[in-house]
């Protein structure tokens, strides 16, 4: 199985829902939102599945990318899709296992964009945010995208949140993103 991404170009999937690609409207949608501020970002990129997420950021130039991913499988796809759109001056490294575990090897760096979609079903929204606002990954003027259902709520965790805040929301059918930035500190 095979996506298209920006410039036309074809990246390889596993096959199945097992890694659950986010929908071409909805790809486009979040690079809209963040048109502009990706050229020399530094992009994570968490439960990275097929890693479309970040191949579409290092064609619009991002300088360095990188992803955790908990499937062996799918991170040979990653790997593949990663090499085949990086260019030169491109950095990317692919961390293997569990987001929490490895999100602990990312302390003291810095996120200009972070996105984070990870099954739908599961648990990892609020331990995930709360370790990502915890290590202070997220640069300044940087913004962290969490994809979800819409029937998901996580809106109520930005009030639990330190340095966190949801700067916007939005929908697109079946899938919806909840956007944080850092929470102005000393504004009312």
């Amino acid at each position: 199985m095979s996506i298209r991404i920006y410039g036309n170009r074809e990246l390889k999937t596993l096959p199945g829902m097992e890694t659950r690609p986010t929908p071409a409207r909805v790809r486009q949608a979040l690079f809209n939102v963040w048109q502009g501020s990706i050229s020399d970002c530094r992009w994570l990129d968490l439960c990275s599945g097929s890693g479309a997420m970040g191949a579409e950021a290092l064609c619009r130039d991002a300088r360095i990318v990188v992803g955790i991913e908990r499937s062996n499988a799918a991170c040979s796809i990653i790997e593949q899709n990663w090499t085949k759109v990086a260019g030169e001056s491109q950095k990317f490294q692919l961390l293997r296992g569990d987001v929490l575990q490895r999100l602990a090897d990312l302390d003291g760096q810095k996120f200009d964009r972070i996105y984070f979609d990870p099954p739908y079903a599961g648990e990892l929204y609020q331990s995930v945010i709360e370790m990502i606002d915890q290590s202070e990954l997220l640069a300044p003027r940087g913004e962290l995208a969490v994809e979800h259902s819409p029937d998901a709520n996580i809106s109520s965790l930005p009030a639990a949140l330190p340095t966190l805040e949801l700067c916007r929301y939005k929908e697109y059918g079946n899938t919806a993103i909840s956007f944080y930035q850092l929470r102005a500190i000393g504004f009312s």
